[in-house]
């Protein structure tokens, strides 16, 4: 039985849609990016938005991912760290309360937090404070913690933390995991090239980008970009936002498009992509039609604020998704 087990930064996002984006220049913040801040930062960014209407999720792009797979019958489970605190306990219930077995650790620090700033055309732009997520170590990652899954799931933002996201990688593969890494971010893979490209060509099974990713991985766009992308593993995956998604796998290219959808929030679309993609493959389904449940998942969850759907719209992404199979 396929039972998945996601890694990352337990964050919980909170999200607040600005009118134009002239909040990200006096921040310093480049649009469409994740940058790590420090407390007092993610303090200022806090205040900036104090009088606009926010919203807060259990977050953090592998965490939303294993959400996503949950919400479809996928046996899961999340091992992360968060704080002693409402934010921590924040996120602890969200994974119980949707049936993800929460391997989370504790630590005394404040939890990690994500400020979703929303501009006006859906683009999101990330102020990360990782606090207690940022915690978790190589020494604290155990082969007992692989037992009983068939997959796992890991966030290219961990990548901060070399030796950890090393040793996660590594015992996976020797407890003969298939293994899934989503780049994450432009910024974290050009901070962190030769170290991904050597950890991807050794321990990842599917490596999924999006458009700005793998340019920064690959020096090269398109096609060339996913042929590059999958010469060191054995499914490439290149999403391109409105373009669909390239997949290729064997050197067999499949081409993916979308679903008509009225984007509000891009917050999450990459990662309840990698959640369709997965359920797909651990359902024996072929790479195309993993694609497409890819794109119904993100083309539903950028018509709604944040990394979370609600029941009705699941129940209609399952009605979609019987169609697909």
């Amino acid at each position: 039985m396929s039972k998945v087990l996601g890694m990352g930064n337990a964050l919980v996002d909170i999200l607040a849609r600005m009118k134009s984006d002239d909040l990200l220049g006096k921040l310093n913040l480049p649009k469409g990016s994740m940058q790590l801040v420090d407390a007092e930062t993610s303090s200022k960014v806090l205040e900036e938005i104090a009088d606009y209407t926010k919203e807060q999720a259990s977050g953090g792009s592998a965490a939303n991912t294993i959400h996503g797979l949950s919400c479809l019958g996928v046996d899961t489970g999340f091992f992360g760290k968060v704080g002693k605190d409402e934010l921590g306990a924040f996120f602890k219930k969200d994974m119980s309360e949707n049936n993800i077995e929460p391997k989370l650790l504790e630590s005394d620090n404040d939890s990690g937090k994500a400020v979703a700033l929303i501009s006006p055309d859906s683009e999101r732009t990330f102020a990360t404070y990782l606090g207690a997520a940022v915690e978790l170590n190589a020494d604290e990652v155990t082969e007992e913690l692989f037992k009983g899954y068939s997959h796992f799931h890991i966030e290219g933002y961990l990548v901060y933390n070399q030796p950890l996201i090393e040793k996660a990688l590594q015992c996976a593969k020797e407890a003969k995991l298939i293994v899934s890494l989503d780049l994450a971010s432009f910024n974290v893979v050009e901070d962190n090239l030769a170290f991904l490209k050597d950890m991807v060509a050794k321990y990842v099974d599917i490596l999924f980008a999006n458009e700005e990713e793998a340019k920064a991985f690959t020096n090269k766009e398109g096609q060339a970009a996913v042929d590059q992308m999958a010469e060191d593993c054995n499914i490439a995956v290149l999403k391109l936002g409105k373009e669909g998604s390239l997949i290729k796998h064997l050197g067999e290219t499949f081409e993916v498009g979308i679903i008509e959808a009225d984007s509000i929030d891009t917050t999450g679309a990459g990662d309840l992509y990698a959640a369709g993609f997965i359920y797909g493959l651990v359902n024996f389904m072929p790479l195309n039609k993993c694609g497409e449940i890819g794109a119904l998942l993100s083309g539903n969850v950028i018509e709604v604020v944040g990394p979370k759907m609600n029941k009705e719209r699941w129940d209609k992404i399952r009605i979609e998704l019987a169609k697909i199979k």
